[in-house]
């Protein structure tokens, strides 16, 4: 009798029965679309004004600083500079903007200073510069007999508009949208064989430290052992991806719906949304088009190449933890062989961020998507845009081609590994084994 799939059964089963895996699979689409509201809506409010205190001696600069929601900025020239030291120092003011008066107009250049307890953010010291610079330019023109006004009216602001080789319009950052979208994939893949490779590890430590394992032993092989663990979990993983993929389906339809996106003659939602007045109609057409961009990406592919990319990722992770928990006692000495698995998982990501977004067809995303121990997260960045067919069955051969080469070298460190108790191995040591 092959007692294989009884193994797997039983780790399947006692995965899926956890408590904390039914409230997570139920809870974590509705908590992450929870978080994602909760964010915008702490993005979308407004902190109080910070006060800046201006003394411009030189009286020319003062006109160029406009108060704004973030920025109050308040024309103190009158005040004695020590006194407005003192008050930045008691923290009534946010800053001070000290212009002392110069005999050259290039003496500005270097001679501003700004005052504050706190170290001024990159943002707001590249604004007071390019404002003081606006000002300073515009005198040396006016010096050299230039008329600034002509040049103010001669000046132009672009709006590119963008469209698609079919005529479609199309929408701006929409390669951002891509690799926020295939990046999320990457990152669950990352996340989550992490979270599912420990449990491996931690229950094959848990039944070896128990001596259960001296009992299974006996009428089960190694190979089989670890096998039934590793693909019990997955399935258990892979029945969680697909949860939240249908629960995923029903909120992007909702959203789809109370957008408008498919519309039935008559008024629209967008006409009903407009008519309460919650958005502008400028903003409710980019919500569309965005909306109507990511509906139009192969969504159901991505997510078959998910499962496909997660399925081979894990597998071929799993059967590491599954040897480095073979081969220890206890979760302390894993720490000295878990930094090499998780390497490779964090290159990935950093590779697709950095990568992936500026050329995704380049040579290093294209290499990186090709190594098995890279692809299942760069891979899944580079398919938003468009790789050619042959490209991801190549990575997908190359993956499951290394799952099964790490496997049987897994298998011969979990089969010495699992029955050697007391002794902390060594990398030299984990070398002999493979070589039984």
């Amino acid at each position: 009798m092959n007692i294989l799939p009884l193994i797997i059964k039983r780790e399947f089963l006692a995965k899926v029965r956890n408590k904390s895996f039914i409230v997570m699979t139920f809870l974590s689409p509705l908590f992450f679309v929870a978080l994602m509201v909760f964010v915008a809506y702490l993005a979308s409010m407004k902190g109080d004004a910070k006060q800046i205190a201006i003394h411009d001696e030189s009286g020319l600069f003062i006109k160029q600083f406009k108060s704004n929601d973030a920025f109050v900025y308040q024309d103190l020239s009158a005040i004695d500079v020590g006194i407005l030291k003192d008050s930045v120092a008691a923290e009534k003011y946010e800053g001070l903007i000290y212009i002392p008066a110069q005999v050259n107009v290039s003496d500005y250049e270097k001679n501003i200073i700004y005052i504050s307890n706190d170290s001024p953010s990159l943002s707001f010291i590249s604004k007071v510069e390019l404002l003081i610079a606006d000002k300073i330019t515009h005198i040396n023109l006016q010096n050299k007999g230039i008329n600034t006004e002509i040049i103010d009216e001669a000046q132009s602001k672009v709006n590119l508009k963008l469209t698609k080789a079919t005529g479609e319009e199309t929408v701006r950052g929409l390669n951002e949208i891509k690799i926020i979208i295939g990046g999320a994939f990457g990152y669950f893949i990352m996340m989550f064989i992490i979270i599912y490779g420990n449990m491996v590890m931690r229950s094959v430590i848990e039944e070896k430290t128990n001596r259960i394992i001296e009992i299974i032993i006996s009428s089960v092989k190694p190979f089989q052992l670890m096998m039934g663990k590793i693909i019990g979990t997955s399935m258990a993983g892979i029945l969680q991806f697909i949860i939240w993929g249908i629960v995923g389906a029903f909120l992007l339809m909702g959203s789809s719906f109370f957008l408008g996106i498919n519309g039935t003659p008559g008024m629209t939602t967008v006409e009903v949304v407009e008519t309460a007045g919650m958005f502008s109609p400028e903003l409710l057409t980019d919500i569309q088009n965005y909306v109507h961009e990511i509906l139009s990406l192969p969504l159901i592919s991505m997510f078959v190449y998910f499962l496909v990319f997660f399925i081979g990722g894990y597998f071929l992770y799993s059967s590491l933890y599954a040897a480095i928990g073979a081969a220890v006692d206890n979760e302390t000495d894993t720490q000295q062989f878990l930094f090499p698995i998780l390497l490779p998982l964090m290159l990935g990501v950093y590779i697709g961020f950095f990568t992936v977004i500026k050329d995704p067809h380049g040579s290093i995303a294209t290499v990186f998507s090709m190594i098995p121990f890279t692809s299942p997260i760069v891979m899944l960045m580079r398919i938003p845009f468009g790789v050619p067919v042959w490209e991801v069955l190549l990575s997908i051969f190359i993956l499951f081609a290394t799952f099964i080469l790490v496997v049987w070298l897994a298998a011969k460190i979990y089969r010495i590994g699992i029955l050697m108790y007391g002794k902390r191995p060594s990398w030299k040591e984990l070398y002999k084994w493979l070589r039984y």
